[in-house]
C-alpha cells in the first residue's frame, strides 16, 4: 500500500511540476516575443519572422520613444496617479479596516454588510460616470482644475482591500491593544504604533494592488482626463495603436523600424517598473494575502 502511494505522489509532482512549467513558459513567452519584436527591423516583424529572439537587432524604436516628450509627460503623469493614488487609497483603506475591525463601533454589522454588498451589485457604468462627473464639477467649484486628482480621489474606495486590512487587524491581540491604552496611547497612536507594524504584510499586499491597479488604469483616466497632457501611458499607448490603424500616418511615422515595434517598446517600458518593485514585496504576498483573507 505504501508502494503504491509512493508512486501515485511521484507520478502527481511529474504531472504538476510538468503542468507548471508549460503554464509558467506561456505567460513569459508574450513578455519575450514584445521585447524581441521591440528590437527587431522592420523587415522582420512585418512579415512575421521573430518566434522568439530578435531578428536584425535594432534600437531605434526605443530611440524615438525616448526623444518624445509626449511619452516622458504620459510616463510622468502615471507616475503621479500611482504614488499619490496608492497613497490615497492605502490611508482610506486602513482607516476603513480600522474602524471595522472594532467591535464597539457603532452599527459596525450594517456598515460591513454594506461594504461587502458594494462587492456583490454594482450600479453599473453610467451611473459612476454621472457620479465621476458631479465630483468634477464639485472640483472645477472650489478651483481644482486638474483632472489627475479626481481620478486619485474618486478612485480611492476598494472593497475588496478594505476587507483585507479588516480581517488582518481583527488578528491583532486585544491585550496589546489594551495595554498601550492603559499607556495613555490615543486612538491614532495604537494605530500607528500597534496595528499598522503588526499588520505589515497585509498593508504590503494591498499597497502593491493598489498600485497596479493604478498604473494600469486605463479606461477611466480617458474617459475622466480630458487633457491629453495630463493622460497617463497607458492611454498614450491606446492613443497610437488608433493612430497606426492609418496606414499613411503609419509610413511617416517609422523609417527603420516597424509600427509595431515602437508599440511593444512602449508596452516593455510599461511593465519595467512594475517588474522591478515586485521581488521586494513577493516576500510580504502570500504572508499578507493569507494573514488578510482568513478569518478565524
Amino acid at each position: 500500500m505504501k508502494r503504491k502511494l509512493e508512486i501515485s505522489e511521484l507520478i502527481f509532482r511529474i504531472l504538476a511540476y510538468t503542468f507548471l512549467t508549460v503554464f509558467a513558459l506561456l505567460c513569459l513567452y508574450p513578455f519575450l516575443y514584445a521585447i524581441s519584436a521591440s528590437m527587431s527591423g522592420r523587415h522582420a516583424v512585418e512579415y512575421k519572422e521573430i518566434i522568439l529572439l530578435p531578428k536584425a537587432v535594432q534600437f531605434d524604436a526605443f530611440r524615438a520613444m525616448f526623444s518624445s516628450n509626449e511619452f516622458w509627460n504620459s510616463y510622468s503623469n502615471t507616475l503621479f496617479l500611482t504614488i499619490y493614488g496608492t497613497v490615497w487609497s492605502l490611508f482610506v483603506a486602513i482607516l476603513g479596516g480600522y474602524a471595522l475591525s472594532k467591535k464597539r463601533l457603532l452599527f459596525r454589522k450594517a456598515f460591513n454588510f454594506f461594504l461587502v454588498f458594494t462587492m456583490w451589485f454594482s450600479a453599473g457604468i453610467v451611473p459612476q460616470y454621472l457620479n465621476y462627473i458631479a465630483t468634477k464639477q464639485v472640483f472645477n467649484g472650489i478651483g481644482i482644475m486638474d483632472d489627475k486628482w479626481l481620478v486619485v480621489i474618486a478612485m480611492g474606495m476598494a472593497a475588496m482591500n478594505i476587507i483585507l486590512l479588516r480581517n488582518a487587524f481583527e488578528g491583532v491581540p486585544s491585550e496589546i491593544e489594551e495595554a498601550a491604552i492603559v499607556d495613555g496611547a490615543t486612538e491614532m497612536q495604537v494605530l500607528r504604533q500597534v496595528f499598522i507594524p503588526m499588520s505589515k504584510s497585509t498593508i504590503a499586499t494591498v499597497a502593491l494592488f493598489f498600485a497596479i491597479s493604478r498604473w494600469n488604469g486605463y479606461f477611466w483616466a480617458r474617459q475622466m482626463i480630458s487633457n491629453t497632457n495630463e493622460q497617463p501611458l497607458q492611454v498614450f499607448i491606446r492613443n497610437k495603436l488608433e493612430q497606426y490603424t492609418d496606414l499613411e500616418q503609419l509610413a511617416t511615422w517609422t523609417e527603420n523600424y516597424a509600427a509595431d515595434s515602437l508599440i511593444f517598446a512602449l508596452i516593455v517600458c510599461s511593465i519595467i517598473p512594475i517588474l522591478i518593485i515586485y521581488p521586494f514585496i513577493q516576500k510580504y504576498f502570500a504572508k499578507g494575502a493569507n494573514a488578510g483573507g482568513v478569518k478565524e
